[in-house]
């Protein structure tokens, strides 16, 4: 084996895959498959074009090629087992209230009559929005699993306007719970809950709810890492609104759906290696926001001219363009958008300078992150990944920040 891994030296990252690809008799495509990535992202990181820097894929590629991450990159650090970064569950009580049949005790007569004021109702779900919106898990579970299951009963005894009222509210309590799951990695609950309220947009005869059932579809997808089923929902979602947001008449909200269904877009195409799709998809996407002028929030998607630019810094960063990420950042200013976006936006930075061995630069921008959404730091996958990352580059001279951000979220003991 020594022999065979001294044929590896002198050569690059791309050379070392291509190498350790053939010895296996691994076509381009076989590869692609067992790292769950396109073949053409297989082709660019043969071909050196697109870097890869996160120890997570350095891993895959390593363990698909029957390889140590050292013989890919002999500087990367050693990785960390799996199991020793899992993530808490902070959604575990919601998890729960959604399992198995949503109001059997109605469905079955044995539940009491708990009639509620619907604007209590809706204030609670408002409530619940602006928890997911600032990633605050821990409280959103503990009001939103009773509340769906309130819901959920209420829903089969209302009758007229007020069934009607009620699917909106579950439309959108559910719309909340699935963006939250997608967040916590747990992507079998976030389908669920957009299959659900996809389900309950119909019954309130709102077909715009059920399109942004898709958009939190699409989001669960990407979390499986099933980047052809959520391509699959964008485009359908992009064909059936096409003609509707084309209208020069066309609200706001056929907007914000069309321009949203776009960013879904350019980051499957991001993931896949696909430079062309992912700009392609973003220009669309601006396009659409500079008709709109504003940010909005319509369907909670927060759609609007600066969420988009933090989609082209996140997608820049997932091809690989560190540069281009940290250059167009310094345009941004995110403090109009949810605490959770201005979050994903500092993390995404540490992503960016992860990738240029900008150690201190990504520890201050991990940090920013953890200050506008403490819970989304350290409960998300991305964000072990990074800090785990940053442990491997800077080895023994890792700072107290450092060290100390490594310990609050689980990915050092």
């Amino acid at each position: 084996m020594s022999d065979g891994i001294s044929a590896l030296d002198g050569l690059t990252l791309g050379q070392r895959v291509a190498e350790l690809r053939r010895r296996r008799g691994l076509s381009q495509k076989d590869l692609a498959v067992e790292v769950g990535r396109s073949e053409s992202w297989v082709s660019q990181v043969e071909r050196d074009v697109l870097p890869v820097e996160r120890m997570s894929v350095l891993q895959t590629l390593a363990d698909a090629l029957g390889a140590s991450v050292r013989e890919l990159r002999p500087d990367a650090g050693v990785a960390r087992d799996r199991a020793e970064t899992s993530v808490p569950n902070e959604l575990a009580q919601l998890r729960l209230a959604m399992t198995g049949h949503p109001a059997l005790h109605t469905l079955l007569g044995t539940a009491g009559d708990e009639r509620r004021d619907m604007a209590e109702l809706e204030t609670a779900v408002d409530e619940a929005w602006q928890l997911t919106h600032s990633s605050q898990f821990r409280a959103l579970a503990v009001l939103l699993a009773p509340l769906l299951v309130g819901l959920e009963s209420a829903a089969r005894t209302a009758h007229g306007r007020r069934r009607t009222q009620v699917a909106q509210l579950l439309t959108r309590a559910y719309h909340a719970a699935s963006a939250a799951f997608a967040r916590q990695e747990e992507a079998d609950a976030s389908w669920l809950a957009a299959d659900r309220a996809t389900r309950w947009a119909e019954h309130a005869g709102d077909p715009l709810a059920a399109v942004a059932g898709g958009f939190r579809m699409g989001h669960a997808f990407l979390t499986l890492r099933r980047l052809d089923q959520a391509e699959h929902v964008a485009i359908e979602a992009i064909s059936a609104l096409g003609p509707l947001a084309n209208d020069p008449d066309s609200a706001p909200e056929y907007l914000s759906l069309y321009g949203a269904m776009h960013l879904l877009l350019a980051v499957v195409n991001a993931r896949e290696g696909d430079r062309g799709g992912t700009r392609k998809a973003i220009a669309r996407a601006r396009e659409v926001a500079a008709r709109i002028g504003e940010d909005r929030n319509d369907y909670n998607t927060e759609f609007g001219p600066t969420n988009v630019e933090l989609h082209a810094v996140s997608t820049a960063v997932d091809l690989g363009d560190a540069g281009e990420a940290l250059d167009l950042a310094k345009a941004i200013d995110a403090s109009v958008l949810s605490p959770e976006r201005q979050s994903r936006l500092f993390i995404d930075l540490a992503r960016a300078h992860v990738q240029r061995r900008h150690i201190g630069e990504a520890v201050f921008a991990m940090l920013n992150a953890e200050r506008h959404a403490p819970e989304q730091v350290q409960t998300h996958v991305l964000v072990r990944e990074t800090v785990g990352d940053l442990l491997s580059l800077a080895g023994r001279r890792a700072t107290p920040d450092l060290l100390d951000l490594a310990r609050r979220i689980g990915a050092l003991t």
